[in-house]
């Protein structure tokens, strides 16, 4: 008997929660009331009679890139019962998925890979790494903060702000989270309530340019620390302020650990060499829909040319084929046609779209093939800030 792919229901959600709790490890704890309700979240599964023995959950989500909202699958959950791995199970249900995303809208794909060979076969590449830096609390404290900001807890009143401030601050990069939809609670005291503490710094006309979200971790010196999971400002004064501030906690707390990405300006001010990865976790990129990722991301301003490609893509083949790629003021889009001088392979489609790696490092990977006249206008088109995601999946 043949096993059946469908998108899961509600009467599903006990054999999904079983099948991914024992694939990650969390089968003793209880299933969440509204596991199977969860808007925004799309599973899929495989079943071999009534036996659910595969899945993948499609996040409703959006990440920034060039200033502009991707639509982006979100992957998670995906599991394979133990007695039937390696049967190509996990690659039936993910092409399902990426099918069903790009028929919701869906442009890119994103995942945390628990390992990325599998995934890589799928046409995910690695583009850049959720991390958390560890710094000795007593670095910190030799800060001397700027003139003009007051740091103070933040209220219900401060959150706008507060999230005005992250949307500023993912807009000016690549690959940040949109903090909306249907996946984020964006109510204010949920939001505060997130954290041990959310703490704003406020110039001297009453704006705030700067907050920091914190968790005092338990114990005390020497294990203790303290967790800043957002650390944002839009003036030097702020951040040494915010900086500061987590140098009060030497006494008691002998590690901060700060969530930061490549080019954060935090690192900059860190007055020491002593710093230490606490956590990494590497996230990877693939494209659903290229003409819509390519038509979603911004681009450029001042760049302007065409590049004809050659896309291969097994598990997405409405994007193979030969495309000429537009720049133009800003604007993107892949017209059908063109010589299909230059080929990508999907991993170093996703790789470049990114801005995760240059053409020349594609072409030595083996991702990028054919005409190289046109690298030096791919290398530009995307190489804007190195890509960082601060949420996990």
């Amino acid at each position: 008997m043949g096993h059946e792919v469908r998108q899961l229901t509600e009467q599903d959600g006990p054999a999904a929660w079983r099948l991914g709790s024992i694939a990650f490890g969390f089968h003793a704890s209880p299933a969440p009331e509204d596991f199977s309700l969860v808007p925004g979240r799309v599973a899929w599964g495989v079943l071999d009679g009534d036996r659910l023995i595969a899945k993948a959950v499609d996040r409703e989500q959006g990440q920034w890139f060039g200033g502009r909202i991707v639509p982006t699958a979100g992957i998670a959950g995906v599991a394979v019962a133990p007695e039937v791995r390696r049967g190509g199970l996990g690659r039936e249900v993910l092409t399902r998925l990426l099918a069903g995303a790009r028929e919701r809208g869906a442009a890119i794909s994103t995942l945390f890979p628990s390992t990325p060979h599998p995934y890589r076969r799928l046409g995910w590449e690695e583009v850049g790494a959720l991390t958390y830096l560890a710094i000795p609390t007593s670095a910190l404290a030799a800060i001397r903060p700027g003139s003009g900001v007051a740091l103070r807890p933040a209220t219900v009143d401060d959150v706008r702000a507060v999230q005005g401030l992250y949307r500023d601050w993912a807009r000016a990069g690549n690959g940040m989270m949109e903090r909306s939809g249907l996946l984020y609670d964006t109510t204010p005291e949920k939001l505060l309530a997130a954290f041990d503490g959310v703490t704003v710094a406020v110039g001297a006309d009453g704006v705030i340019e700067g907050y920091a979200s914190w968790v005092r971790g338990p114990h005390t010196d020497p294990v203790a620390r303290v967790t800043a999971h957002d650390l944002v400002a839009t003036t030097p004064e702020a951040l040494t302020a915010l900086l500061a501030m987590f140098g009060g906690w030497a006494s008691v707390a002998p590690t901060t650990v700060l969530r930061l990405g490549a080019g954060d300006p935090a690192l900059l001010e860190i007055p020491t060499t002593l710093v230490t990865v606490d956590s990494r976790q590497p996230w990877m990129l693939r494209l659903v829909d290229a003409p819509a990722a390519v038509a979603a991301r911004g681009w450029p301003g001042h760049l302007t040319g065409a590049v004809d490609l050659a896309l291969t893509d097994p598990e997405c083949p409405w994007n193979a084929g030969a495309w000429r790629l537009v720049l133009d003021g800003g604007i993107g889009r892949l017209e059908r046609g063109g010589s299909g001088g230059v080929r990508f392979t999907p991993r170093g489609l996703a790789a470049w779209y990114a801005g995760a790696a240059t053409p020349a490092v594609l072409r030595r990977a083996g991702l990028l093939a054919g005409d190289a006249v046109s690298d030096a206008l791919l290398a530009a088109a995307t190489a804007g800030p190195t890509p960082v995601l601060h949420d996990f999946f």
